[in-house]
């Protein structure tokens, strides 16, 4: 049968998406859009408010589409499957299926035997993620880069993350099962590797092998066409001298540190359970920098905390305001059920919850703008993503992970995708940049 699979959410569920769909394929089945499609998988998010708004947004949508007569078939699996499963099976009467994560097997069986009303769930997720190693997996060949999932699950337990709850304590996949995946991608035209978990940092600190983040990234190094590794997800309380040095210096692995700090009051990062402080976070930073200042450092904030007050904020402003972060995002805090942050109290209203995040980010934009007017005339390496027009196309550079960085747009003739090229910075245009490629 045709099928259509809907990826909300993060790039780590866009990967269990795709080993759904490389199942599927295997099954004999045939990948198609939404139009052509007879059975459509949502596969949602539902870390967050919104996430599970969304969600459930196109679960009706395509609840639609089934009573309309255009798909025969909707399952859902995802993060919301997996917490709210039943309550979407009671609520939503024209679901054929509901399917928490590692459930693929299930979801292909109940395809294969057209049965209907079926919910698998388990209330602990797998201790082992074998359900992925044991997949084929389905890559597009679209862009030069690809996600590869290093671990899954959570063991911070912060006070207003539900994902330990979602998706479980923190499991590594081996380092074979990783390496074989990413020798994979790279036959198939993948030279830029994007390492995702809930915590990069935390990689092998369950393993018996005594596995480490650096080990890791060693061994990827070493196949044959992998050209950039971007590691993604930094806990500040576990970024070591080592692996600053490492990332500082690798010829492959980037200098780009994605460090999300949620805030950096004392007071709010002791209710939100980050176990570190505001003088651990700067002397991490600081050490980052001091290495080297071609190192990118990219965060993300979260306004409207339980008990943030003006005092808490403008602490928070006055530092993104001091130290100028190359990439910056901020967040909504939102109030997840199940989590110790649901019964702090002062509460915080949306509305000026979201007043903050606006502030941060006017201040974050002209900050990346004069950041980006100040690299005009320099030399980058630049990957190119898409051929945009016959003397145009749309790169990044060492410094901007795909679809929430800034963009390179390099004038120039003769370039592929999956090129990195030595450009020159010619001009800034807000967020994105405009480079020529140095002569070859």
């Amino acid at each position: 049968m045709k099928f259509y699979i809907k990826k909300l959410g993060c790039p780590k569920n866009d990967v269990d998406g795709d080993y759904i769909t490389g199942r599927l394929i295997d099954a004999g089945h045939e990948r198609a859009d939404e139009n052509d499609a007879e059975i459509v998988i949502i596969n949602t998010c539902g870390f967050i408010l919104p996430a599970r708004e969304e969600s459930i947004q196109e679960i009706l949508r395509y609840e639609e589409f089934k009573k309309e007569g255009r798909i025969e078939r909707l399952y859902v699996t995802g993060c919301l499957s997996q917490r709210y499963g039943r309550e979407l099976l009671d609520e939503i009467e024209n679901i054929d299926g509901i399917f928490g994560l590692g459930q693929i097997d299930d979801l292909v069986k109940a395809i294969d035997t057209n049965l209907a009303g079926l919910i698998s769930i388990v209330d602990n997720v797998r201790s082992d993620l074998d359900y992925i190693s044991s997949l084929p997996r389905f890559v597009d060949n679209i862009f030069p880069y690809e996600y590869l999932k290093i671990a899954d699950g959570c063991d911070r337990f912060c006070s207003y993350c539900a994902i330990p709850n979602i998706r479980g304590r923190y499991r590594s996949r081996p380092i074979g099962e990783i390496l074989d995946e990413a020798e994979m991608l790279v036959a198939v035209g993948k030279n830029e590797l994007i390492l995702v978990s809930q915590e990069g940092t935390g990689y092998g600190r369950d393993l018996d092998d005594g596995s480490s983040i650096i080990d890791l990234l060693q061994k990827l190094e070493k196949i044959a066409g992998v050209e950039w590794i971007r590691l993604m997800y930094l806990h500040p309380e576990s970024i070591t001298d080592e692996l600053i040095e490492y990332m500082t210096f690798s010829d492959k692995t980037l200098g780009y540190f994605d460090i999300p700090l949620q805030h950096i009051s004392d007071k709010i990062l002791k209710m939100m359970n980050r176990k570190i402080s505001r003088k651990i976070i700067e002397e991490t930073l600081e050490k980052i920098r001091k290495k080297s200042l071609n190192n990118i450092i990219r965060t993300t904030f979260i306004t409207g905390f339980p008990g943030e007050t003006e005092k808490e904020f403008n602490e928070l402003r006055k530092f993104v305001e001091d130290f100028e972060f190359e990439r910056l995002g901020v967040f909504l805090y939102s109030n997840e059920e199940g989590t110790p942050a649901n019964r702090l109290n002062g509460t915080v209203s949306n509305k000026l919850a979201e007043a903050r995040r606006e502030e941060l980010m006017l201040l974050q934009q002209r900050i990346a703008f004069e950041k980006n007017i100040a690299l005009i005339d320099s030399f980058q390496k630049v990957i190119i993503d898409r051929i945009e027009d016959l003397n145009l196309a749309e790169g990044r550079s060492i410094g901007d992970c795909p679809e929430i960085d800034q963009l390179v747009h390099v004038k120039g003739d003769g370039l592929k995708v999956g090129d990195i090229i030595d450009a020159k910075i010619s001009a800034a245009d807000g967020y994105d940049l405009i480079a020529e490629p140095l002569k070859r």
